[in-house]
């Protein structure tokens, strides 16, 4: 079926530059050409009934058709082998002790502000630095527990930081379902590959939540906090809370007494030690942060800070998240660890400094513009792509509020043969998100969410964009 597949002038994850197959991929390569089109057809489409039965679903904002999809899924797996996967670990290591170590210093001393490493202004300006904790000491010093770092390789083969997701991270029920799905399509496959299983993550996730429970509680209770089913990632929220054995919450089922949080049940009221929050601070407590929210714990904050409750993310992650703080994750590097970035960023351009504004607002139709605190490809400008009214509209939000806005080249993210309409495979854009546990001791699944650009020609892999996803391979040993 991938006898006419082109690799074209892209990196491609399967095929090298002279459309050999790469010798990670070999032994999948054999497997998978013993296949017919019409038995991979029927494969497919049982997938496809099955993630419908399962809910396996994602949840689509201001969709006039209907909010709830099924989240597309590439039954062709990415294969990352065991020495790039060590490197990609390493890296990512790295990132995610710097990322805490600096969330810890700019609510306490501030060292990095006062030694002039990172402009006080971006940081304070930052629209989810939470000045009110400041001095506060999180459980176990820990903010981001819980990170989903997307990767992508340009032109050369080389691996980039796009960005750090250290709120509230989603897509790992789709790597653990998209391996169930897999290995019920290929059951003999992966021994024959040797691939690394994914399903310790709920285990690992609820040893960590376990691990920043308050002091003194040696068995705790802990809860997923959702903003309820209409929220995007609500099959996740479900589908965590079942994998780890706890409860899944929303708001109204909790209620703070004497700064201690209980959830109601049938039984009465029972103490909760431990929330694994999907909900952003904005919505948290709305005695503290948005009045009008419906979807919080009043008291909550209070609970937090006498030390009776703890949360994951903590409170003020989100500063973290900025797209103008991704340009100085480097420089945090080297301050905190005094080591050079292992994984590189993206080269990147903050329209709040003047020559970079000069250069951006010069170059428009050339750059991926993005704004600060937009996520799932909104709020974003892909200048090579755009129309002539989408560039000057997007100058004038630059010119406007610069603070709010980074800019990048565009990137010819690499490819990965995808099964398109026709029974024929073609190469689509793809990134990487593996998923970080950061608690006693760091954890990373072996590979994370491959997510595909399914549309022809797309930059853009975003589920409510019309992308997909892959099930992504980390072997065992060298090939």
């Amino acid at each position: 079926m991938l006898h006419d597949y082109k690799r074209e002038m892209f990196f491609d994850e399967m095929l090298d530059e002279r459309g050999a197959v790469r010798p990670h991929y070999e032994q999948f390569s054999r497997l998978f050409s013993c296949l017919s089109p019409e038995e991979f057809d029927s494969k497919r489409q049982a997938l496809d009934l099955a993630f419908l039965r399962q809910g396996v679903t994602f949840n689509v904002y201001g969709d006039s058709a209907g909010t709830e999809k099924i989240f597309p899924f590439d039954l062709l797996p990415r294969i990352i082998p065991a020495k790039e996967w060590a490197f990609l670990e390493r890296g990512l290591i790295q990132r995610i002790t710097a990322l805490n170590l600096f969330l810890h210093d700019i609510y306490h001393e501030q060292k990095i502000l006062k030694d002039g490493v990172i402009p006080p202004f971006y940081v304070l300006s930052g629209r989810h630095f939470r000045r009110e904790f400041v001095g506060f000491n999180v459980p176990r010093d820990i903010y981001i527990h819980i990170c989903g770092t997307d990767l992508i390789r340009g032109a050369d083969g080389q691996y980039m930081v796009l960005e750090d997701n250290g709120r509230c991270p989603s897509g790992v029920s789709y790597v653990l379902e998209n391996r169930r799905a897999m290995k019920r399509s290929f059951p003999g496959m992966f021994e024959g590959v040797g691939v690394r299983p994914v399903e310790d993550y709920p285990r690992e996730l609820l040893r960590m939540l376990e691990y920043i429970a308050p002091a003194g509680v040696s068995d705790p209770t802990v809860v997923l906090l959702t903003p309820g089913p209409y929220n995007s990632a609500y099959f996740e929220h479900t589908y965590l809370a079942r994998q780890m054995g706890i409860e899944i919450v929303e708001g109204r089922d909790l209620v703070v007494r004497d700064a201690r949080v209980f959830m109601r049940t049938t039984k009465g009221l029972k103490a909760v030690h431990v929330i694994y929050r999907r909900v952003d601070d904005d919505f948290l407590d709305p005695t503290v942060f948005r009045r009008d929210s419906m979807l919080g714990v009043p008291g909550l904050v209070n609970a937090y800070r006498s030390g009776n409750v703890s949360l994951s993310n903590s409170i003020g992650t989100g500063i973290a998240d900025d797209k103008v703080m991704y340009y100085f994750v480097p420089r945090m590097i080297k301050y905190y660890l005094d080591q050079e970035p292992l994984i590189p960023n993206v080269p990147t351009y903050l329209a709040s400094e003047e020559a970079d504004l000069k250069y951006i607002l010069e170059n428009l139709e050339r750059l991926v513009v993005k704004a600060a605190n937009e996520s799932g490809g909104y709020g974003m400008l892909m200048g090579p792509k755009a129309t002539r009214a989408e560039i000057e509209a997007f100058r004038e939000k630059i010119i406007e509020d610069p603070r709010n806005y980074i800019a990048q080249p565009m990137i010819s993210l690499s490819r990965h043969p995808t099964h398109i309409e026709g029974g024929v495979f073609e190469g689509r854009h793809v990134d990487l998100r593996p998923y970080i546990i950061y608690g006693e001791k760091t954890v990373i699944v072996p590979g994370g969410l491959t997510r595909v650009a399914l549309r022809k020609g797309s930059l853009v892999v975003n589920s409510s964009q019309g992308g997909g996803s892959k099930d992504t391979w980390v072997l065992y040993g060298d090939e």
